[in-house]
């Protein structure tokens, strides 16, 4: 059953990140593999090198990191999203990062060898890896620039406002590791807005 959405995975890969002909989206479609995971279950741990891109079909994850015995969310994916430790998958070596379910959670990973492979003949995947590079690295500069540059306050409504399944998803403790404040902090943030 998995096997059966993997055309129509690729084709929604394609609609958010570049247009991709019939012949590219089967490419994609051939590479990606389907991986079902309960709520609460590890996408990968500390130590491991993270061998793929994965697209979160259904369901959230979060990527975090533990400093100082704290465990500090970094990243939340979710639907039409991809999740991947960025480092490690260029370099492959091991990752400090780790990625958990919040929900249960369909995801299709695009593997490492496969990818580059098609990338070595396919301007279409080729593309596509540089826009979904792009898209993280935005992604990752525009989150550093809100911890930098904005109060609690100013953070939670870039959330609100942007990414607002988090805030309804997510629990409220993985929140406000993410916004790097506390959950008291969060809470007295959320009762203001009220």
């Amino acid at each position: 059953m998995l096997m059966d959405r993997r055309r129509d995975v690729a084709r929604e890969i394609a609609r958010i990140y570049c247009p991709m002909s019939p012949m590219g989206i089967q490419a994609l479609a051939n590479i990606l593999v389907p991986i079902k995971l309960s709520k609460g279950e590890r996408l990968f741990q500390e130590g491991e090198v993270c061998g793929a891109m994965y697209f979160v079909d259904k369901g959230m994850v979060r990527q975090f990191y533990y400093k100082n015995g704290k465990d500090v969310t970094e990243h939340f994916s979710y639907e039409g999203r991809i999740v991947f430790c960025i480092e490690s998958f260029l370099k492959q070596e091991p990752s400090r990062l780790m990625v958990e379910t919040l929900e249960s959670s369909v995801l299709f990973a695009i593997p490492y060898e496969q990818l580059h492979m098609l990338m070595n003949y396919n301007q279409e995947i080729l593309t596509l890896y540089r826009k979904i590079l792009e898209h993280a690295l935005i992604s990752s500069q525009e989150h550093a620039d809100s911890q930098r540059f904005e109060n609690a306050a100013e953070r939670y409504a870039r959330l609100l406002r942007t990414k607002p399944e988090i805030i309804l998803r997510a629990p409220m403790v993985y929140v406000a590791s993410f916004l790097q404040m506390t959950p008291e902090t969060l809470s007295r943030v959320r009762s203001n807005r009220d």
